[in-house]
């Protein structure tokens, strides 16, 4: 999609697999829309494009009410991109604008306000603050749509400093003001069934802004995995803070939230209900609603929604011998996480052990040092440990090596204090140095976390034993990984998901 003409041949065949790589205006109705949208196809002079929502409402266009532009899953080349702007977009999708400015952001990435705002104006045609503000609308809208707190509270819960600006972004965007929006929502105006947005809640709690059971519709794009991811999230899973509900095809993954404001439960169905392709269905339980923009963006990390699987897919599947492997299991995804600094520690835990006696020792960590909920969901009861309480923590009730308890507080305090970071938006190779400047910190280990924490879609670990034998399984070796490249996690993935077939599996053999 490097050219305008190919742009609109994407339009012309109502392309999804580029719903979020970019979005169309169209200068006769003033709207604009995501490529797929149903409507007629307009002439290809009335049409612009733009590389993000933020931009065409900053050129005057307004959201689609048919195809919903701002509800697409994001561009998967914000998780490719190592530059400036690649990191601030993930940044920005985590409310850091929100919580604490574009001083704020352009702090973390190392540049000043300034730059930030040239270069992602000169690349994306919108600024921080309108990237920001763009995503603000959608969450608005969300809460408006699917629960009855007054309108006065959800503008202040999508992260808007006013009222007054809540209500010009919200007529500005959509057309409609915040009543006439909810208004045409109760009318079912808010788009058919299956389409990647929220659903209509069946109430809100309202006391201090809680949110009883947000429901919502999280978006991606192409065929994903579900079986295969559900089954990776459930071996992993982590006594007290995650549990996986149900059978196979039908599971429910459910985990605490450790989230800037307050506390969060999380529950993601593995089968959505009828017409829901191209959506996991999520219910959110929040303490604070000012929360639900991170908490939505952590759990699509987790999940990996904005992932591009027909780029994925053309270029392992031209390379060989990882064809059989794509071909059996489609829109196989690589996980990341939902709080980098958990993943960090339970990394340093699962050291040269299998998965199930890593899972073990980090339900010991949380019994001992996770803070307890203010009352157990279900077998959720705590939030894992805060890299603060790990360290100076002994650890000696969890019957590790010396060493290994030593490794694991060494890391806490690296990033306690901010010796390692792990934001999304962070210089990825700076912190993969620094993680391998701290002792018991090996290649595996940092490679691990450069992968989930930071969900780098670029990572490959050749000394894994499963990644071994999973080469060994389709006739390959690891040579042949950086013809993999920029997509070497997924094919990770695909390795690990291999050593799982049985041995007359045709995917699990070699290619020809």
């Amino acid at each position: 999609m490097t050219t305008e003409d190919s742009r609109y041949e994407a339009v012309r065949s109502r392309d999804a697999r580029f719903d979020g790589v970019f979005f169309l205006g169209v200068r006769t109705t003033g709207i604009y829309c995501r490529p797929s949208c149903p409507a007629v196809t307009p002439k290809r002079e009335n049409v612009r494009f733009f590389p993000t929502a933020a931009a065409a409402q900053g050129a005057g266009f307004r959201a689609c009410r048919r195809c919903r532009p701002d509800a697409v899953p994001g561009s998967a080349e914000w998780n490719v991109r190592a530059d400036l702007v690649g990191r601030a977009m993930r940044m920005i999708s985590d409310g850091v604008v929100d919580r604490e400015g574009v001083a704020g952001l352009a702090k973390r990435l190392g540049y000043s306000p300034r730059q930030v705002q040239r270069q992602l104006t000169a690349e994306l045609g919108a600024g921080p603050v309108a990237l920001a503000r763009a995503q603000r609308a959608h969450t608005a809208r969300v809460l408006l749509q699917t629960t009855p707190l007054p309108v006065t509270q959800i503008a202040f819960a999508s992260g808007f400093a006013s009222v007054r600006q809540f209500n010009d972004t919200v007529r500005e965007i959509y057309a409609r003001t915040p009543s006439e929006l909810r208004a045409a929502s109760a009318r079912g105006g808010h788009g058919p069934a299956g389409r990647p947005e929220a659903r209509r809640a069946g109430g809100a709690d309202g006391a201090g802004g809680a949110l009883n059971g947000l429901p919502l519709r999280l978006a991606y794009r192409g065929p994903y995995a579900t079986g295969q991811v559900f089954g990776f999230l459930e071996r992993r899973a982590v006594p007290g803070v995650e549990e996986v509900r149900g059978d196979p095809g039908s599971r429910v993954y459910r985990r605490t939230l450790n989230l800037p404001c307050g506390t969060g439960v999380v529950e993601v169905d593995e089968c959505p209900a009828r017409g829901g392709e191209g959506w996991l269905a999520c219910r959110l339980h929040l303490g604070d609603l000012r929360d639900l923009t991170t908490a939505v963006q952590r759990v699509r990390r987790l999940f990996d929604l904005d992932a591009d699987p027909y780029a994925v897919a053309e270029s392992l599947g031209r390379r060989g011998p990882l064809a059989p492997l794509l071909d059996r299991t489609p829109g196989l995804r690589s996980p990341g996480a939902a709080d980098a600094h958990e993943l960090a520690v339970r990394a340093v835990l699962g050291q040269q052990i299998t998965v199930g006696a890593a899972r073990t020792l980090a339900g010991r960590l949380v019994e001992s040092y996770g803070k307890p909920l203010p009352a157990p969901d279900g077998t959720l009861t705590h939030l894992f440990p805060t890299a603060d309480a790990l360290a100076e923590a002994p650890l000696g009730e969890l019957g590790m090596p010396t060493a290994r308890r030593r490794t694991l507080r060494t890391v806490a305090a690296a990033l306690a204090d901010g010796t390692v970071v792990l934001d999304p938006g962070a210089d990825r190779e700076e912190t993969e140095r620094a993680l391998l400047a701290l002792p018991g910190i090996g290649p595996w280990t940092a490679g691990y976390m450069r992968m989930r924490a930071l969900g780098d879609p670029d990572v490959f670990l050749p000394g894994d034993v499963g990644v071994r034998h999973g080469l060994a399984r389709v006739g390959a070796d690891a040579a042949q990984a950086d013809d993999w490249r920029p997509w070497r996690s997924y094919a990770l993935h695909h390795l690990w998901h291999a050593t799982t077939l049985p041995d007359q599996d045709p995917a699990a053999v070699a290619a020809g």
